[in-house]
């Protein structure tokens, strides 16, 4: 008889797992290649494109000949409140939900070592360090409607095998420790031990089939709860020579914290014929880590208007690793006599620690042009390019997931203009961006378009600056992100208020 299992108090065990490659999805993968516009607000104001104006602490980020410009020591610190708002659409129904979070974005500074000889060859150098907030994963999605598909697709694909991986035997569902079972495994014992599929009695090639009604659609509904960010400290060294060559180069590290919440619902839509009635599915995912990267720049001056930067940005190596709890709750009058109300309840209370894995986010080549009004204004234009394919695993236990990376995803380009003019102590500005999807089919992550605008007023030996970007981007989001074919399409919409200040020394 399959088991009812209940743990009332929470127990922590760290068990060393071979199950990434099952657990991580082509998903995952992109969402630690893609970056937001972030840092000061000036550099939010104008919409990131600073590749070849640099004199900010964010531009350097883009191009790290940027704080080569700089005349005096300066430091910058940045606050930043965060607004999303998801409008889903799954199967013809509406919903939308909003998040809201206060951070401190941006801190940073750096120093000006000038040649006292004006003549010089090399007229002067800088040290520089940034941390900036690149990503925010803060995030609430709320998504429902009436699906023909089952979550039982989800439980069957891991005991019926994938990705070229054996089914889960009968005997590992029926005798084996949870504990020590791998993350597949312990996906098909859950199912199993809901009555969520049964092993086959009619001779069919799969050794497991659905124990769910199949008298019509499902009505479903999941929330998600992501909160964490994406983090870069960069330690930077920059030169100018003469009056019109500056290079420079970064050294990053980067930090990852991302916590994902998914509480599943599915009403099986079934009370006229009894058996199963309804599903819960729990997870949360806490995913940490990180890495390092290299950017190289050069900015130069083609006139003492016209400003040319190129700059590269290495691919990012990011070490990462899970912490995974899982719970299932199911009622079903009909399935098991040994419960008196028919609920299952399947709650193993762990908190499993999986090993650790690397991803590979691309490269980027950024090219800019700026041109300076003297002391009037500037207008620049940078143009990125990132071939998204080349995004990996580490492991040869992906290669079915690297594949898909190679095959699904593209060379995506991305433009930003910006406009800065000064009126006495007070500048304004503004900004575009465009964003194309990394994706072939342009859907799975549509583009992105964004708008920007600032003000900042100049106290002398400090500045005040505030900006608000506003940009949105569709997606289709699984209602259960590993493994599940059925997606809603979500309309994303971020308005970020920033503020800024910068005092030179």
């Amino acid at each position: 008889m399959k088991q009812y299992i209940y743990a009332a108090a929470l127990l922590v065990a760290n068990v060393a797992l071979y199950a990434q490659g099952d657990l991580n999805t082509a998903a995952d993968a992109v969402r630690y290649s893609l970056d937001n516009t972030t840092g000061t607000a000036r550099f939010r104001g104008l919409g990131g494109a600073m590749g070849a104006v640099g004199g900010d602490l964010s531009a350097m980020s883009v191009n790290p000949a940027g704080s080569a410009i700089f005349n005096y020591n300066t430091g910058t610190a940045t606050g930043a409140v965060y607004n999303v708002k998801n409008k889903a659409n799954y199967y013809g129904t509406h919903t939308t939900d909003k998040d809201s979070s206060v951070d401190m974005a941006q801190v940073g500074g750096v120093f000006v070592f000038n040649n006292a000889n004006e003549n010089a060859f090399l007229q002067k150098f800088t040290l520089g360090f940034n941390y900036e907030n690149s990503n925010s994963f803060e995030n609430s999605l709320y998504m429902a409607g009436t699906s023909p598909n089952s979550i039982d697709q989800y439980f069957l694909g891991y005991a019926n095998g994938r990705g070229g991986r054996p089914a889960v035997s009968l005997n590992t569902l029926n005798t084996g420790n949870y504990n020590y079972m791998t993350f597949a495994e312990q996906q098909a014992y859950l199912g199993y031990n809901a009555y969520v599929f049964n092993p086959t009695t009619d001779g069919s090639n799969t050794p497991y089939v659905t124990n769910m009604p199949q008298t019509g659609n499902y009505a479903q509904q999941s929330r998600i709860q992501n909160t964490g960010y994406n983090g870069k400290i960069a330690l930077n060294f920059a030169t100018q020579f003469k009056q019109s060559v500056y290079l420079g180069i970064n050294l990053n590290i980067h930090v990852t914290n991302y916590v994902n919440n998914i509480s599943f619902y599915e009403d099986t839509n079934n009370l006229s014929s009894g058996g199963m009635q309804e599903l819960q599915f729990d997870n949360r995912r806490y995913t940490y880590g990180g890495g390092f990267s290299l950017d190289l720049g050069g900015i130069v001056k083609i006139t003492e208007q016209l400003r040319a930067g190129l700059a590269w940005k290495s691919p990012t190596w990011l070490r990462l690793q899970d912490e995974i709890t899982q719970s299932l709750y199911a009622y079903c009058p009909e399935c098991d006599a040994s419960t008196s109300n028919g609920n299952i309840i399947l709650d193993p209370g762990m908190t499993y620690i999986l090993d650790d894995y690397t991803v590979r986010s691309p490269g980027k080549w950024t090219g800019s042009l700026a041109y300076i009004f003297g002391k009037s204004g500037l207008v620049s234009v940078d143009y990125a390019l990132q071939d998204f394919s080349n995004t990996r695993f580490s492991s040869s236990r992906y290669g079915y997931i690297n594949d898909e990376l190679s095959q699904t995803l593209d060379m995506a380009g991305e433009l930003r203009v910006g406009t800065e003019w000064r009126v006495k102590n007070f500048s304004f500005r503004g900004g575009y961006r465009f964003a194309q999807s990394p994706y072939k089919n342009g859907t799975t992550v549509g583009d992105l378009q964004g708008y920007s605008g600032g003000v900042g007023i100049s106290f002398g030996d400090s500045k005040l600056d505030l900006a608000y970007s506003w940009y949105r981007r569709d997606a289709d989001v699984s209602l259960l992100q590993q493994g599940t074919v059925d997606a809603a399409r979500v309309q994303s919409t971020n308005n970020n208020i920033v503020l800024s200040y910068t005092i030179d020394l």
